[in-house]
């Protein structure tokens, strides 16, 4: 079990601040993505891919310009919907499938976003860096996409 950090839980208490009382999961993902992208270090990417159909259409993010649509099963977005598994990647070049939107992104986690017991979307985070995510960033954004669902689940 990874224990979070004083930073973690930092940022997981800035993130309940900003999230409560609002269910808009548009403004609720907004902000998280900024607050991801701010805090942690080592990222060129923070987004959100909702679900439309079998395709995961962009939502809001900070970073470069991205890919807009991505269907199920297709890329580390797209299998860890599928899934509807964390993925974490070491290595995106090394991913079967791998979509390239900024060449620049040299390593991925994907979380899926459930609410109310349904697969609604992933939170995507890339970094310039091979290995930058460990287990025990794998545990934050978990616990940052639960409390970005459970926000969200109040308007469902």
């Amino acid at each position: 079990m990874t224990i979070p950090s004083v930073q973690d839980d930092d940022l997981l208490s800035e993130l309940r601040a900003l999230l409560a009382g609002e269910p808009d999961p548009i403004a609720n993902a907004a902000n998280t993505a900024a607050l991801v992208f701010n805090r942690l270090p080592r990222l060129n990417w923070v987004g959100f891919y909702f679900l439309q159909g079998d395709t995961l259409v962009l939502g809001p993010f900070q970073g470069q310009p991205a890919c807009t649509r991505i269907a199920l099963g297709r890329g580390v977005c797209g299998t860890a919907a599928k899934r509807n598994e964390t993925i974490l990647v070491p290595d995106v070049h090394e991913f079967p499938g791998h979509i390239v939107c900024d060449s620049a992104s040299l390593s991925e986690i994907v979380v899926p976003l459930n609410i109310g017991g349904r697969l609604h979307g992933v939170l995507d985070i890339d970094s310039p860096e091979h290995n930058r995510f460990s287990e025990s960033d794998q545990a934050l954004i978990e616990a940052v996409a639960s409390l970005y669902a459970e926000a969200c689940a109040v308007s469902n």
